[in-house]
């Protein structure tokens, strides 16, 4: 990618506002656009009026939202970036898209000049600062020949996957295991506190055995403290498992871990805490 390519930035939450940093600190000219304005007065950076406005002031977009339902809207949206003047630019998606929804994303860029890639990251926002992401690609090899520079200034690990839905499809299967793991740490440590020992005990004896992990290792000083900020919130793991089942039923396979996970996320959910960073599970667990 030539350094004078600038990148527009999309969806400025916890993640998107961190990836958005992380490229001004690596000297990547970035504007942004954010739903609610307020979120980009700290980065210091042009904001544009509409998704429309920023794709015409770009020669790639990073797009980092909540789910697909957000990324359709400002794709094709009034005002979207797809209205605007769309011709040779790149959309970059990191969003943990609904698979079967991502089609329609190649083929909407497609139809207006541009091209999509499906980059989903694993690691959330500290991984996100260091430039230390793991990044999934799928799309057009070439385009991602194009961006590849881009990419590693936020990433320290590419894979390229080619076949479109299919980085979306392993960044669903991904998080299977980052639920799954991070629901049995919440429960073990509100279990060995129960059982009398010191939560900040149980969570290192954890670390020195069968609980070693990075998502562990990650979360350690939230369930310690008890202060829950979100990083990677229970919200999205809920949304990412309900994707992960819908997937499940294509491809005509059980989800037996993964069912109970996403429910035991809805907990969560039902307690009105899902924004709250995903380790709150904790809390469901210790309320029972």
């Amino acid at each position: 990618m030539k350094p004078e390519q600038t990148v527009g930035c999309i969806g400025l939450g916890h993640l998107g506002h961190t990836i958005a940093r992380r490229l001004i600190d690596q000297g990547v000219p970035v504007a942004v656009w954010n739903r609610t304005p307020k979120k980009a007065s700290d980065l210091g950076v042009p904001v544009a009026a509409s998704p429309r406005d920023l794709v015409g002031r770009v020669d790639v977009v990073l797009i980092n939202l909540f789910d697909s339902d957000a990324v359709e809207s400002v794709l094709s949206g009034p005002e979207g970036l797809l209205s605007g003047p769309c011709t040779g630019k790149i959309i970059i998606d990191t969003t943990t898209n609904h698979f079967g929804r991502v089609s329609d994303f190649y083929a909407g860029a497609r139809d207006h000049g541009a091209t999509y890639l499906e980059c989903p990251v694993l690691g959330s926002v500290v991984p996100a600062s260091q430039g230390k992401l793991t990044v999934l690609v799928s799309g057009d090899e070439g385009t991602y020949e194009v961006v590849k520079p881009l990419l590693s200034r936020i990433g320290s690990t590419l894979y390229y996957l080619g076949e479109p839905a299919l980085a979306t499809k392993m960044k669903l299967i991904n998080n299977l295991v980052l639920g799954s793991f991070m629901a049995t740490c919440a429960e073990a440590v509100a279990l060995g506190e129960a059982a009398g020992i010191d939560r900040g005990e149980v969570i290192d004896i954890l670390l020195s055995g069968a609980g070693n992990s990075m998502v562990l290792a990650a979360k350690k000083d939230k369930l310690k403290n008890r202060e829950f900020s979100p990083h990677f919130s229970s919200a999205l793991i809920y949304k990412d498992l309900h994707y992960l089942q819908d997937l499940c039923r294509t491809l005509k396979k059980p989800l037996f871990v993964g069912s109970t996970v996403k429910e035991v996320f809805a907990l969560a959910r039902s307690k009105g805490i899902d924004e709250q960073d995903f380790s709150v599970l904790y809390e469901v667990f210790r309320e029972f």
